[in-house]
């Protein structure tokens, strides 16, 4: 066959469902974690007795027989439930990204569903105008800073204080381990909805953890006082899990977040957001195929030539069916996690960008108002920088380590489990 039929071909397998089970689905049947919702569902939702109640919820929000838990809620008759907020994505999921959902009435609720992306301003006036007592996040998490379901809630804390409103987090598993926090960490200079406050690139909590850093760190510094803050507490949930060790059901928490396959290789691969490559949206491996039209062979050959822990490197070929290169064929790599002990998604993906600019470097970085977006993405211009330089791996992430250190000692301050 000519080079350019094998593309092709090459190209519409790797656009083909593949039908491998996720790693959660496999190991059904371990201990079973309880989420925050459940042991307030347990307790008959006493703990909103008496109060008007916003909920901030996404597909992801469901039970452990992936029943809603705003259809639970309704149907309980136990909570006043007054209105339904939705991030990115929306409520019932059915924007892409960098969308919400207009306002609407929910067909199978009857509740009201604002829109909660990104507009602490709008969310303030919501909650004023709705006369709520209490806001509930109950959202999955996948651990990464620049996944935008935490800054809606950092935003929703800082509105529910300001309209003197307590919030309730009803926690879930971070699905990549809260072993530990890694890669840099975010100067404000550089906030964006991709990261508003100075936490590290993996953030190795919960979202109940989270929205404690945030209450005792960022919200007196921003809005001068504190959330009346509650976090409903996982029961059997150990930092060291993955998420197919607590036998809950995986829902993707977003369009292009399918497996927890992606969730592992995200921290890492979102930064190929930055660059002029395809990330794989539009295909059905996202942030697992990477790569952009004229590369090849040799891109896979050099990074399995450098023996990154806990991983290997597939020559592949694919065609993006939106977002970059759409429609066009890419050649690339497919990433495979070998060892998920000793993978390290960050290093991995510095290694990635390093090798791609050296064998192919009229790939650049992708700019949005002359600010290159790998800034955004990895909280400074440091990693930017001394990757242009020419330093290695090592030297990139010696850049963050006094930072990273500094975050370390103030996350461990407000973790709950262990």
């Amino acid at each position: 066959m000519r080079r350019r039929n094998v593309l092709a071909a090459s190209a519409a397998l790797a656009a083909t469902p593949l039908l491998i089970p996720d790693t959660a689905q496999a190991h059904r049947g371990r201990r079973r974690v309880r989420t925050g919702f459940e042991r307030l569902a347990d307790d008959g939702f006493a703990a909103l007795a008496g109060q008007r109640v916003g909920v901030i919820a996404n597909p992801t929000s469901v039970t452990a027989d992936l029943r809603h838990e705003v259809d639970v809620m309704v149907e309980s008759g136990a909570v006043d439930l007054v209105a339904v907020f939705g991030p990115e994505h929306g409520f019932r999921g059915t924007s892409q990204a960098g969308e919400g959902e207009d306002y609407f009435i929910d067909p199978k609720t009857e509740l009201p569903v604002y829109n909660a992306y990104n507009d602490m301003a709008k969310m303030a006036d919501y909650f004023a105008e709705l006369d709520l007592d209490t806001i509930v996040f109950d959202i999955q998490d996948v651990g990464s800073r620049f996944y935008t379901y935490i800054w809606t809630m950092y935003l929703a804390m800082e509105a529910a204080a300001e309209n003197d409103m307590a919030f309730m987090v009803l926690d879930r598993p971070n699905p990549v381990t809260g072993k530990a926090a890694e890669g840099p960490v975010l100067h404000e200079e550089f906030s964006s909805f991709v990261g508003l406050k100075s936490i590290s690139q993996r953030h190795g909590m919960t979202v109940g953890e989270l929205a404690r850093l945030f209450n005792g760190e960022f919200l007196p510094e921003s809005i001068g006082k504190r959330v009346d803050l509650s976090v409903m507490e996982l029961d059997k949930w150990k930092r060291r899990d993955d998420f197919a060790s607590t036998g809950l059901p995986w829902v993707a928490p977003s369009p292009n977040m399918p497996t927890t396959t992606t969730a592992a290789l995200y921290p890492g691969t979102c930064l190929f957001e930055a660059s002029a490559l395809s990330e794989g949206r539009g295909t059905t491996q996202p942030f697992q195929l990477i790569g952009a039209p004229d590369i090849d062979h040799r891109w896979e050959v050099a990074l399995n030539a450098q023996e990154l822990p806990g991983v290997r490197f597939r020559e592949a070929y694919f065609k993006p069916t939106f977002s970059k290169w759409f429609d066009q064929t890419c050649g690339g790599v497919e990433i495979q996690i070998t060892d998920v002990e000793r993978f390290d998604p960050i290093r991995t993906a510095l290694a990635m960008i390093i090798t791609q600019r050296g064998e192919f470097p009229e790939y650049g970085w992708r700019f949005e108002e002359e600010v290159p977006w790998i800034d955004k993405l990895t909280g400074s211009s440091q990693v930017r920088e001394s990757i242009e330089a020419g330093d290695d791996v090592d030297t990139v992430m010696a850049g963050w380590r006094s930072e990273l250190a500094d975050f370390r000692k103030t996350r461990k301050e407000y973790l709950l489990y262990r």
